[in-house]
């Protein structure tokens, strides 16, 4: 078994993510079918927190961190760490220490399905980091797992080198192969928000969609209710 051969896959490109990161997760969501995001359990330490990158994927046991320890020692700078640690909130998967071996390789953050710990500092702190709670007790590192596989995280499948976007909102995944469409979907749909935005500030406070929508859910449209 050789670990860095897990760190080996494809990812999205980097002029895509910086593209990326102008949207809000709730963009992307929407434009990509309103599909792909992390159950709401999975939070930034710190609101002001937002992460944007590849998936490095990592599947663990409940309780364990030695192959959380492992994609550490592997990943390439940029990386998001996405671990499936099943939702368990027993015990902290990471800490000040493994933050702080991330921040000097450079990794892009950690999405983690599972509780952190040192929860004053790191919230203070530049590095991203989106966990399932909180809990002071740590982890063992002694059982194997899996590392750059298919994973499901948050109860969304997540495959090495997908697009990683978290804010205050949550986190969503985009599939890599889908990552221009959706980037350029979310570029129309920004565009559109703020034309609406123009109009609420000009008076036009009715969405210009709603009686279509009212029709289309056979109701009396605004005006016919009116009379």
């Amino acid at each position: 078994m050789t670990y860095q051969a897990s760190a080996e896959f494809e990812r999205v490109a980097p002029n895509l993510i910086e593209r990326a990161r102008q949207f809000q997760a709730a963009i992307l969501c929407d434009v990509a079918g309103r599909r792909g995001t992390m159950h709401s359990r999975i939070q930034p330490r710190n609101p002001g927190m937002s992460v944007c990158g590849p998936a490095f994927t990592v599947e663990v046991r409940p309780g364990d961190n030695l192959m959380f320890h492992v994609a550490l020692a592997v990943a390439k700078p940029g990386d998001v760490i996405v671990v499936d640690g099943k939702a368990d909130a027993t015990c902290a998967l990471f800490g000040d220490l493994m933050v702080t071996q991330a921040e000097a390789a450079k990794l892009g953050g950690f999405v983690v399905d599972a509780a952190s710990r040192d929860t004053a500092s790191l919230s203070e702190g530049a590095f991203p980091i989106f966990s399932t709670g909180t809990n002071p007790c740590g982890p063992t590192k002694g059982l194997p797992g899996r590392l750059g596989t298919p994973v499901s995280v948050g109860g969304v499948a997540v495959n090495p080198g997908d697009l990683i976007v978290g804010d205050v909102d949550g986190v969503v995944v985009i599939p890599r192969d889908e990552v221009e469409a959706v980037l350029a979907a979310a570029e129309k749909k920004v565009a559109i928000e703020r034309q609406r935005i123009e109009e609420i500030e000009a008076g036009i406070l009715v969405s210009p969609w709603l009686d279509d929508a009212l029709k289309q859910a056979g109701l009396p449209t605004l005006e016919a209710a009116a009379q």
